[in-house]
């Protein structure tokens, strides 16, 4: 059975809050995922004061104030808050993600030795970060919202030629939308993606609800990513696109089950439906009351359960036989 690994993505759904992060911590564990992920960036770091926030990002806000460097300012993790959240995941059994939104937490997340680099959406077309990250030597997941394939195929190229392999890259399908339509989803994308530039594949996903993710794995998904949050009407730019706890815990179950449903694509009777099937299955009987030395034909003989007789497949060549002996209605021939 192939695994996916599921990311559940705090992002910054903490607001801010060291003790929401932990809460979102325990949730994460409870789910089953196998990683929670958090944001590592210094605002100055990440945009200028002059930016303004995305139009999803004003509206999850209210509208108060239009300026993405107070947004994110509010929303930084201290390196302490980071070293303790790592503690936490230890503690409760998950592990600790986080993806770096600048040069300089690229720096200190390398420092945390973090298990692999989670590359998101908007740095795609960001040439020293990419630079940066291939240099670093650890397998990559790409998210790629916002991008077509050109784009793609030129960060997968920097990856390449700055020290990452292709074999140890996960190029994960994505909309930037908060939430995502579902006509906008184009879930067949990742297949595209896979056929085109032959890495594994995944899905991040930003639409309300449960079953694109779900449906992502049945088409061969290796990596999920989804934001959860403890309540979706707390203020913040990304809780209203994000799973409450009893969704999360809902989804991690359904990838499993879905895992356990692919099998190994050789059509057999399964060792559970083997016992059923002599009760479904057919037989050749007698229709009426059939003597010895009677001619078999399509008058006297009928097909009914159960089927531990001669398989109705062999009707043509039963017809025309001879009777070796009497028999009464649905007897088996």
């Amino acid at each position: 059975m192939n695994r996916t690994l599921i990311i559940a993505e705090a992002g910054v759904n903490h607001n801010g809050s060291l003790e929401r992060a932990k809460r979102m911590v325990d949730v994460a564990a409870i789910a089953g995922v196998d990683y929670i992920k958090f944001q590592t960036f210094k605002a100055e770091a990440l945009v200028s004061k002059g930016a303004k926030q995305a139009e999803y990002q004003t509206k999850n806000l209210g509208g108060k104030n239009d300026s993405q460097y107070e947004m994110l300012k509010a929303l930084e993790l201290s390196e302490t808050n980071h070293d303790e959240l790592i503690e936490y995941c230890h503690q409760k059994g998950v592990g600790f993600l986080s993806t770096a939104f600048d040069m300089m937490s690229l720096d200190y997340l390398n420092s945390l030795n973090i298990p692999f680099w989670k590359i998101p959406s908007g740095e795609l077309t960001n040439l020293p970060y990419l630079q940066k990250i291939a240099s670093l030597d650890k397998d990559i997941v790409l998210s790629t919202g916002m991008a077509d394939l050109s784009e793609i195929e030129a960060a997968i190229n920097v990856l390449e030629k700055n020290g990452s392999d292709r074999s140890r890259m996960t190029i994960l399908h994505c909309n930037t939308e908060y939430p995502t339509p579902m006509c906008d989803v184009n879930l067949k994308a990742m297949i595209t993606i896979q056929e085109a530039f032959k890495t594994k594949i995944g899905y991040s996903d930003h639409t309300l609800g449960i079953e694109v993710a779900i449906a992502a794995v049945a088409l061969g998904a290796t990596v999920i990513e989804k934001h959860f949050t403890l309540d979706r009407n707390l203020e913040g730019p990304d809780h209203k696109a994000s799973l409450e706890p009893d969704e999360l815990k809902q989804m991690v179950k359904c990838i499993r089950n879905i895992e356990n449903a692919m099998g190994d694509g050789v059509k057999r009777p399964s060792a559970s439906e083997m016992k059923n099937k002599i009760a479904a299955r057919k037989s050749i009987v007698a229709d009426c009351a059939i003597k010895k030395g009677d001619v078999f034909s399509e008058t006297n003989l009928s097909v009914k359960r159960p089927g531990n007789g001669i398989s109705p497949m062999l009707w043509n060549e039963i017809l025309g036989k001879t009777a070796d002996r009497d028999y009464k209605a649905d007897d088996l021939i």
